[in-house]
């Protein structure tokens, strides 16, 4: 039986997608990439490339590759020298080659094992994300929330991961909060 993919946010851009496998619910964790079977729903969702193996190697690489992110994201604009170094390591697992095909001008993805491609094109988008602008990465405002989102809105005043979810909360508590004021 295939499990669907029970995270609140998807289809954020590569790397915060996997930095959005960990998330809470019901006050506990919860991790995608806990085991195989999550794992699989990721690449099934995302599908970062063709080609990529939903083995333990992968499985480690892409839990390394989210914990230099999360590093990473703490601070978009201003990264710590620890959070560069661990995106450093995942990126030194692959480049880009440039060729010139019949087609015309191509590129590749090579990494020096398959474990790694997925977890190296998530580092490289990230990097693509800080180089369009790096003000956009947001970890969401809800409180107890770990979720990330890349900002797309035209004033980049998004707060949360989802007005449904964390946005609704946060306009139902100031509502609360409110009314208990007017009582007293």
């Amino acid at each position: 039986m295939t499990r669907t993919d029970p995270r609140p946010l998807t289809g954020e851009p590569l790397s915060l997608d996997l930095l959005n496998t960990r998330w809470i619910d019901g006050g506990r964790e919860q991790d995608l990439l806990a085991d195989l079977a999550g794992l699989r729903i990721w690449l099934g969702s995302v599908r970062p490339a063709d080609g990529c193996r939903a083995d333990t190697a992968t499985l480690d690489a892409l839990r390394a590759t989210r914990a230099a992110l999360a590093l990473a994201a703490a601070a978009p604009a201003a990264p710590s020298a620890p959070a560069c170094a661990a995106l450093d390591e995942v990126l030194a697992h692959g480049r880009i080659r440039r060729r010139l095909t019949a087609a015309g001008p191509a590129e590749e993805t090579e990494t020096d094992a398959p474990c790694w491609l997925p977890g190296w094109l998530a580092a490289a988008d990230y990097l693509r994300l800080l180089a369009l602008d790096p003000t956009r990465v947001h970890a969401c405002e809800g409180p107890g929330c770990v979720l990330y989102f890349y900002d797309t809105s035209k004033g980049r005043r998004r707060r949360w991961c989802s007005m449904a979810a964390c946005g609704n909360r946060a306009k139902a508590s100031r509502h609360y909060a409110r009314g208990r004021t007017d009582e007293a």
